[in-house]
């Protein structure tokens, strides 16, 4: 009887890695809300300076996710994923020495931005290349340790902090880090080609010797109008994306609502964002993946317009949990939309280089929006003109055809036979 028993497909554990990878870096990429008051004080900092520290990591961990793309193409995502984690365990440790703001620039802005960077793309690419046809539930899993991690990480270090003092804090959730990069690095793996496997556990075909996956080349997708126009949207969208993860809980405070009733609208944010990636995944089914991307930009437009105008608790719970949602759904689909496109072959260096963009995005929104409050003492035109831009991307998408549509209208070329 064990021996007809169906084992696990490999797949899945793979799922199972990233997800904890994505878990681990995300909790303390997102846990930065809980220490914005402490780091205020202890620096004698304004807003807009407190707020770069999570804006330099942001940028850092979306721009290098194109390197660390196009070395996994290479290597496979093992050595990205461990190495990753192991950088932004450093990163806390060298913050929780800090005697200057510079310091924790240093130490948690490049120490979390280069490991989250280097280690997110891989282990989300690794993913696409396991599945096809359960492409969508195996990214909203995966990418799922995201929404998770900003459950747990902000709350966890809030009552850490409370306890041991932020320095401590640091300490502590970086010990948690290389625990989870280890069972990580066990759990992700090369694609299914290298195991004589084929995607979502069909019979693996036999593959020719020298052999390449089916799909563009990175140069290829650059010089395409889809590559762009994911670019652009995203882009813009990320402007005001991340100014929630790191105002929303002083913003709390400003209305009178606390600073633990803040970091209680992160926890929100985490719940609406794990949420959303399978309640908005879901409808790629029917919608198709395009236009429920577009719907996530229209849909955290009309989100910031909403937070913009709100100071009661009731109103800032509903705008967290929803802006959660459409959040956790762009980053469910995003990675899937690119091999709809593009196909399989150069994918971790694709996915990579279409975040970038989100980089530029977060690296100026947080600290402009804190800036903003610093001069005006108001957030209200920054949250605004975050929401604008989030209808340039909702346009954006609904102008670029359907990845069928697309793919059936370019010219055929003679596949490639390796050198």
């Amino acid at each position: 009887m064990t021996g007809t028993r169906r084992r696990i497909f490999a797949g899945w554990w793979v799922v199972a890695g990233a997800f904890l990878c994505m878990f681990v870096g995300y909790a303390v990429a997102y846990s930065f809300a809980a220490f914005f008051g402490a780091l205020e004080t202890e620096f004698g900092a304004r807003r807009g300076e407190t707020s770069l520290v999570f804006s330099i990591s942001a940028f850092l961990y979306f721009l290098l996710g194109f390197p660390g793309g196009l070395i996994a193409d290479r290597t496979g995502p093992r050595p990205l994923v461990v190495g990753g984690l192991a950088l932004v365990a450093a990163g806390l440790v060298v913050a929780s020495r800090a005697t200057t703001l510079w310091q924790v620039y240093l130490g948690y802005g490049l120490g979390v931005g280069f490991g989250v960077g280097l280690s997110y793309v891989p282990s989300i690419a690794a993913v696409q290349r396991w599945f096809v046809r359960r492409r969508g539930t195996a990214s909203g899993i995966a990418v799922a340790g995201i929404g998770v991690g900003t459950l747990v990480g902000a709350p966890l270090a809030h009552e850490l902090i409370a306890v041991l003092g932020w320095r401590q804090t640091y300490l502590v959730l970086a010990a948690i880090v290389v625990a989870g990069a280890v069972v990580a690095g066990i759990l992700v793996r090369r694609g299914p080609e290298h195991y004589g496997l084929a995607p979502d556990g069909d019979a693996a075909p036999p593959v020719a010797a020298g052999s390449v996956a089916a799909g563009f080349t990175l140069g290829e997708a650059m010089r395409s109008r889809p590559f762009w126009a994911i670019y652009a949207g995203a882009l813009f969208l990320s402007f005001g994306l991340f100014v929630p993860f790191v105002h929303l809980a002083p913003y709390a405070r400003d209305v009178g609502l606390g600073e633990g009733f803040g970091v209680m609208l992160i926890v929100l944010l985490g719940v609406g964002s794990t949420a959303g990636r399978f309640l908005f995944a879901s409808f790629t089914g029917w919608l198709g993946r395009r236009l429920s991307f577009a719907m996530m930009y229209i849909g955290a437009g009309v989100m910031l317009v909403m937070w913009s105008q709100s100071t009661s608790a009731h109103a800032l719970i509903v705008f967290a949990l929803v802006f959660g949602a459409f959040y956790g759904g762009f980053v469910a689909i995003a990675p899937s939309l690119a091999p709809d496109y593009f196909g399989g072959r150069a994918l971790g260096s694709i996915i990579g280089a279409l975040y970038s963009g989100v980089a530029f995005g977060a690296l100026l929104g947080a600290p402009v929006a804190g800036y903003a409050f610093d001069f005006f003492g108001s957030y209200t035109g920054a949250i605004l003109a975050g929401s604008a831009l989030c209808l340039v991307s909702f346009t954006i998408t609904l102008l670029t055809p359907e990845p069928t549509r697309w793919l059936a209208a370019r010219p055929r070329t003679p596949p490639r036979t390796p050198a």
